[in-house]
């Protein structure tokens, strides 16, 4: 059985995921038990865009991904077991480490990625 004790394994594996994108985006959070990033000033919308984060919480680790929220075809290609996980539109929480939902959300975080660069770039 999952206890929070396992929270900081899990935080560790799904900030990974995020991790190769700090270089070229913008880190917004970078604590012990929340990491976050954003796409940066977006003339469109007048403001930064979120990206996504992950973060330790009460009774589970979030792992949270805006593209997904802003694109429908992105989001249709959501396997069923990762969809089990989703709070929201965007959001998929986790107890423990789970090497192939984690490998999934690290594709579907380069996609999101790419589907925010073409997005953003061509509002510049």
């Amino acid at each position: 059985m999952a206890s929070a004790s396992d929270f900081p394994a899990v935080f560790t594996a799904l900030r990974a995921i995020f991790e190769p994108y700090a270089s070229r985006l913008k880190v917004t959070a970078d604590e012990p038990t929340k990491y976050s990033l954003s796409v940066g000033y977006i003339p469109k919308f007048k403001k930064e865009v979120w990206l996504g984060g992950v973060e330790i919480m009460k009774n589970y680790v979030s792992f949270h991904l805006m593209p997904i929220y802003m694109n429908p075809k992105l989001q249709a290609t959501i396997s069923p077991a990762l969809k089990a996980r989703m709070q929201g539109k965007a959001c998929f929480n986790f107890k423990t480490v789970d090497p192939d939902l984690f490998a999934e959300l690290a594709d579907l975080t380069a996609r999101g990625v790419a589907c925010f660069k073409n997005e953003f770039s061509q509002s510049n």
